[in-house]
């Protein structure tokens, strides 16, 4: 599995486009992957700063490359 480092690299270098890790783990949370809670997140049930709708393609289009899904 690629590290969220390795996803905004790639996402970067593809489109020129820096991604936020927490826009990293809200797509995974997306697709179901089972996941730590943060120990500063303040509620678990709302984010802070969820992944903008143009962010959402390109960071799947990393999770492709990488393997994580199909």
């Amino acid at each position: 599995m690629a590290t969220y480092k390795q996803i905004q690299e790639y996402v970067k270098a593809n489109n020129g486009v820096s991604v936020k890790t927490c826009h990293i783990a809200h797509v995974k949370h997306m697709h179901g992957f089972k996941m730590k809670q943060a120990p500063n997140r303040i509620s678990p049930d709302s984010r802070v700063y969820e992944c903008p709708d143009n962010y959402i393609s390109l960071i799947e289009q990393a999770m492709k490359h990488f393997g994580m899904i199909a």
